[in-house]
């Protein structure tokens, strides 16, 4: 395709995640206009399949944060309507939104990932909550991590240091979702790996680090100050290679297409531990892709262009 092409970027939606995702939205946005690409954004609403049909852009960019823009859905319809976009189909795009399917699929690949539990709030009321919650203490130990077994931003995360602590953490987590996904806390560094496929083919940007004081939760992604980042990752370059390769592992085993990100942890002992995939990474000011790729040489524009490029001639799926 030789004339620049037009995209339709789509951000905001229902979720929790709406003002990242609108703020995701505006920075693709900038960056494609400085790359020559004619770009227009568009929420999720009653005039979207009216407009889709009217303007006919050569590609979409869901920059949907939550259940719509990464359960699959959006993406169903996008297929239904024949309109190409970027990112990951609606199937593959299921499995990754569903944390534990995730965790089961990339571990059948040979990768690491903490030992978990995942009960929906039905069964905390039904069995007993102290009950159940001292099983799963007896099982798994402590440190534990306490998500919503589905989404992002880390919105219902908690780090449960002491049996006291995970009465509250199993609220914070139902209040966001009816299922808990209760994985084995591990040390380490934690890290975050952008798998990106240009027109240059499938390839990794450098892992970023993430040193935050306490929990790595939504405020610390989103309101500068209580994060530090390193990207590249102060890593020796055989365990930034090993990390590399684990992101694109489980970017292949999961079936996704054109952009992902892994959250990983690397352990003293040189383990790498699979936490989740996000199939639709945050692209605001602070987020980890746009990071990684300045530290891996790349101006926004010029990278976000040669996705949009590749994703151009591939037909939805």
């Amino acid at each position: 395709m030789t004339h620049s092409p037009r995209v339709l970027v789509l951000a905001g939606g229902l979720s929790h995640e709406r003002d990242v995702s609108l703020r995701s939205g505006r920075r693709v946005a900038e960056a494609l206009r400085s790359a020559n690409v004619e770009v227009a954004v568009h929420d999720v609403d009653a005039d979207l399949i009216p407009a889709l049909a009217e303007t006919r852009p050569d590609v979409v960019w869901p920059i949907l944060h939550g259940a719509s823009g990464e359960d699959g859905s959006i993406r169903d319809v996008l297929d239904l309507l024949d309109v190409p976009y970027v990112g990951t189909g609606p199937r593959a795009s299921r499995i990754a939104w569903s944390k534990p399917v995730a965790k089961s699929v990339v571990a059948r690949a040979g990768i690491d990932t903490p030992e978990y539990v995942t009960l929906p709030q039905s069964l905390f009321r039904e069995l007993g909550a102290q009950a159940v919650m001292s099983a799963v203490v007896d099982k798994l130990g402590l440190p534990l991590v306490v998500k919503p077994s589905r989404g992002g931003s880390a919105l219902g995360v908690s780090l449960v240091r002491t049996v006291a602590e995970l009465p509250q953490a199993m609220v914070s987590c139902f209040a966001y979702g009816e299922v808990a996904l209760i994985e084995r806390a591990v040390d380490g560094v934690e890290l975050a790996v952008s798998v990106v496929e240009t027109v240059d083919g499938l390839s990794t940007l450098p892992a970023v680090e993430i040193v935050t004081e306490g929990p790595y939760d939504y405020d610390a992604r989103y309101n500068p100050g209580r994060t530090e980042y390193f990207s590249p990752a102060r890593l020796p370059s055989s365990h930034a290679e090993a990390v590399a390769a684990t992101a694109i592992a489980a970017h292949e085993a999961l079936g996704l297409r054109h952009i992902s990100r892994t959250d990983l942890i690397l352990q003293a002992d040189g383990t790498i531990q699979f936490l989740e995939v996000n199939v639709a990474p945050g692209m605001t000011e602070t987020s980890l892709l746009p990071q990684a790729a300045l530290a891996g040489g790349w101006s926004l524009p010029t990278l976000y262009r040669s996705v949009v490029d590749h994703a151009l001639p591939v037909a939805s799926a």
